[in-house]
């Protein structure tokens, strides 16, 4: 507290049921030299800590719903989707939360990393917050959660995709302060926004066909039914057919499994891998589609085997 600036007149208790609220009479000394008689209510509820626990691999992050009355008495539904938090109770921030987070979600972390401390309701509450994040993975579950019914917590435990858990802050479905601060931090710092990718779609081609036109034209339509999906998502999809076909045609291939094609085909392929940020396998037995994965992991690109499992640009 700055003396030189403030003097306490009188403190008096309001209320010290729940937490404690004080109504305090001082005097502030103002930018302008004059000295000014003010009155503040304060509630001193102790501080408190809160955590984001995020899987970076699938771009997840875990929360809470629950009931809140304050909520409910601004004509909100009361059901609150938060970051997992709980008061300090005289352990330190680091101790408190880790409890915390196995009590509500049921997970256990590991190495939790502090974020930033901020006040959240300056203006009267004394309540300074502490902000964490832990990276969890399915293992670090061990019970359902739910947090402790005698302190009348009735608490679900939610998985988002974080792009998800963003745009339920955009419609408002997200309304808690920290939640908000602690999945922008996410979106930042911990799991920045995925580039616009460019995936070779791979699936059957000649495979199961018998090399009959129809049955590998439709083969070719399977694969291009991933493409506009993978386009809306912000990525490039590329089929190998769709460029090494007509390079087969220029170097003077006249049909299917011929000499030039068996030279060119998968060859063409793989140096279009050499371009390309991922692979989406879909389909059946394919060994051509086989041999691109293989290649694809020899060049440390990822594979993904639905449109669910790639991120959104």
């Amino acid at each position: 507290m700055n003396e030189e600036r403030v003097r306490i007149r009188d403190i008096t208790t309001l209320s010290h049921d729940w937490y404690l609220l004080q109504k305090t009479t001082f005097d502030y000394l103002r930018g302008d030299g004059q000295w000014q008689t003010q009155t503040r209510e304060t509630y001193d509820r102790g501080d408190g800590a809160t955590i984001l626990l995020y899987n970076r691999a699938k771009r997840t992050v875990i929360l809470v719903r629950q009931f809140r009355f304050p909520t409910y008495r601004e004509g909100h539904d009361g059901f609150l989707i938060e970051a997992a938090a709980g008061l300090l109770e005289q352990a330190s921030p680091e101790q408190r939360i880790r409890a915390e987070v196995e009590e509500e979600t049921g997970y256990r972390v590991g190495q939790v990393h502090k974020v930033f401390d901020a006040f959240m309701s300056p203006g009267s509450v004394t309540e300074r917050l502490h902000f964490f994040a832990a990276e969890y993975e399915a293992s670090s579950r061990l019970n359902g959660g739910g947090g402790l019914a005698q302190e009348g917590e009735d608490i679900e435990v939610l998985e988002l995709p974080l792009d998800v858990a963003l745009r339920m802050v955009a419609d408002g479905r997200i309304c808690d302060g920290k939640t908000i601060m602690l999945l922008q931090h996410a979106q930042l710092h911990l799991m920045p926004a995925q580039k616009s990718l460019q995936i070779l779609v791979a699936g059957p081609y000649r495979s199961g066909t018998g090399d009959d036109p129809v049955k590998m034209a439709a083969n070719v339509a399977a694969m291009e039914a991933q493409c506009l999906p993978l386009y809306a998502a912000g990525h490039m999809p590329v089929l190998g057919e769709w460029l090494a076909l007509p390079m087969l045609a220029l170097a003077g291939s006249r049909q299917v499994g011929d000499a030039v094609y068996e030279q060119l085909f998968h060859t063409h392929c793989e140096r279009l891998l050499a371009h390309c940020d991922g692979v989406l396998r879909i389909g059946g037995d394919s060994s051509g589609a086989d041999r691109m994965v293989a290649v694809a992991r020899g060049l440390g690109l990822p594979i993904w085997f639905s449109l669910e499992e790639i991120p959104t640009a």
